[in-house]
């Protein structure tokens, strides 16, 4: 039987001439990479159990969430790394270089058909050139680090065959927002996503970075997409290598396939909280803004900047609105001045910032203020994100076109006088943090505790920890922000004990790697977490942390006539949950092999 384009990468990446869906297999690592704010921590777990690097050749930190190292914990941690990667001959990508992902494209870190990752939940973007990309947690990132491989849940693979021919004003950063509107954040939870069809034949890589980039944001593991001649040659021009073709067998097999219509796909613009709130644009024009952001790691290519000066040549920025452009690479940025586009930003009154991941990190140009209405080309616009406002997600274009008018439209109807605001007054609520709660826990298969019904489906890693406390490695630190950025559950530290268990809906911890997302609930002592389904990363950072996460099915709650606040039982080896006020019982999927053995170990990096 013929491979899929993921089960070909990882087949050849493991002992296995064959490998299945849903087989756990180990998988060696080309390159191995950790950011800033996860690199301090991959950093302690290798030190702490005493571990050394396997291959410093195929080794790097990217110093991009921070690039400026304007905030005193990143820099700290920065020189934390900058100090062992000249102890253990590690090459940097330090704060002046970019998004580490896009160097590990041009720089040919990665190539088709290769393995890639990092601390960063958008390493999926390598699937742009047919390679396999994943984001991992500290923990995770040390164990490669140490050992050079690590254990893989083979995905299901779906294909996307596109038919038609792309309309003229859809950009790549509309076809994916029409696939989020279709498929939402969890229909394609878990796969690799094949992409084919002669308009994505046509794509160029810039454009298939920016659609592989929000594979996240739609719950798959990767929107892989095969590499032609003109894409090898492109890779050759950037890196001065030669590449070989990989493609999937003609007679691979898919879980599920679909026809995607491309022709009926128009402009679309994601509503603020979720990307995959998506509606046609044309319902959202004149919508106000106060700011517009073009950068992220999905929208920071030179194809991207050149849309933007087109727009912007002879016009301004309308008066009262902030353009903020971050080129993804100092390479881009280099190239932008030397064509002229920075030139033409400036003159446009567009503020322009050094290469980097921008408005995604806290402490950085993109960010925005509470009330604040701002359109841009991030990946995410999660609430709290990229600030206290309100973010709208939109194309380069689009977004270009609406710093000019002062109002959310597109480019071939820009006002010849922009749209003034009047002054709003701002919301300056405080934030809401409760105490530290901290308890050892032994390593029991059959835990009993009060319960927490968190009634929400797409529970994201920065409404259970938020960005602006990532500076933080301690985890006796880190539960007092839990849930701090989720609507109704601010004040949820204040009541958690230890020994409680949370229940909730399905695509728990979509969105970042961020491992803190996991050690806040082990900081407050919950003894494990039941989720219909979770976010890849979120899962093997659980599970690699020792933390319980188990699945089920919603029907079982019915079984046993569950209420918020019931006490429980749950027994992680023969996959039970028993409500304690009636001694109902019902079925929900046990620990893995891989998952008990870990949990019984203390975690991944523990003998």
């Amino acid at each position: 039987m013929g491979k899929t384009l993921i089960e070909k990468i990882l087949a050849n990446h493991s002992d296995k001439e064959e490998v299945n869906p849903g087989e756990i297999i180990d998988i060696a690592i080309d390159t191995r990479v950790a950011r800033d704010f996860g690199g301090a921590n991959v950093v302690k777990n290798l030190e702490n159990h005493n571990l050394s690097v396997d291959n410093p050749e195929k080794t790097f930190f990217t110093f991009d969430t921070n690039p400026g190292g304007s905030d005193q914990k990143y820099a700290a941690n920065q020189q934390y790394c900058r100090l062992f990667a000249r102890r253990n001959n590690i090459k940097i990508f330090d704060i002046n270089k970019g998004i580490g992902t896009h160097q590990a494209i041009d720089d040919g870190l990665v190539w088709p058909g290769s393995t890639f990752v990092s601390t960063d939940s958008h390493s999926n973007i390598m699937g742009a050139i047919g390679a396999f990309g994943q984001g991992l947690g500290d923990k995770d990132m040390a164990a490669v680090w140490a050992y050079g491989s690590i254990w893989y849940k083979v995905p299901p693979s779906v294909k996307l065959n596109f038919q038609g021919k792309r309309p003229a004003d859809v950009t790549a950063k509309d076809i994916v927002l029409n696939l989020l509107s279709r498929f939402g954040a969890s229909t394609l939870l878990g796969t690799a996503v094949e992409f084919t069809g002669e308009s994505i034949e046509k794509l160029s890589l810039d454009e298939r970075i920016t659609i592989a980039s929000m594979g996240t944001e739609m719950g798959a593991i990767s929107l892989l997409f095969t590499p032609n001649n003109h894409i090898l040659e492109t890779l050759k021009q950037r890196s001065g290598n030669e590449y070989q073709m990989i493609q999937a067998d003609d007679d691979a097999q898919y879980r599920e396939e679909y026809q995607i219509n491309i022709e009926e796909f128009e402009p679309m613009v994601a509503r603020p909280g979720h990307p995959h709130d998506d509606v046609a644009l044309k319902s959202l024009k004149k919508t106000k803004i106060d700011s517009a952001f073009i950068g992220s790691c999905t929208n920071g290519r030179m194809e991207d900047l050149r849309v933007a000066a087109a727009i912007l040549e002879n016009r301004k920025v309308a008066p009262g609105v902030v353009l903020k452009i971050v080129p993804s690479t100092d390479a881009i940025w280099q190239q932008a001045m030397e064509e002229g586009l920075i030139a033409t930003f400036k003159e446009a009154g567009v503020l322009v910032s050094n290469a980097g991941c921008a408005g995604c990190a806290a402490g950085q140009v993109g960010q925005n203020g509470p009330g604040e209405v701002t359109i841009s080309t991030g990946n995410r616009n999660f609430a709290g994100k990229q600030g206290k406002g309100e973010v709208y997600l939109a194309s380069p274009a689009v977004v270009t076109a609406s710093a000019v008018a002062g109002y959310i439209t597109t480019p071939d109807q820009i006002p010849e006088e922009p749209m003034v605001f009047d002054s709003e007054p701002i919301d300056t609520g405080k934030d809401t943090a409760g105490k530290s709660k901290t308890q050892e826990k032994k390593k029991p298969t059959v835990v009993e505790g009060k319960s927490w019904f968190v009634d929400k489906d797409d529970i994201d890693t920065d409404m259970i920890f938020h960005n602006r406390y990532l500076h933080i490695t301690d985890m006796h630190e880190m539960g007092q922000y839990t849930f701090d950025n989720l609507e109704g559950w601010e004040d949820f530290s204040e009541k958690a004990q230890p020994g409680d268990i949370i229940i909730t809906g399905k695509n728990f911890g979509a969105g970042s790697s961020r491992q803190q997302a996991v050690d806040c609930f082990k900081s407050l002592g919950i003894t494990c977490i039941l989720a219909q389904s979770y976010g890849a990363i979120y899962e093997r950072n659980a599970i690699n942390a020792a933390m319980p996460v188990l699945t089920y099915d919603p029907e079982a709650l019915q079984e046993i006539d569950y209420q918020n606040g019931d006490k429980v039982r749950v027994d992680f080896i023969n996959g039970k949950i028993t409500n304690l006020k009636n001694n109902k019982t019902a079925a929900i999927d046990p620990f893995y092999d891989v998952q008990h053995d870990i949990y019984q170990r203390g975690g991944l990096l523990n003998g």
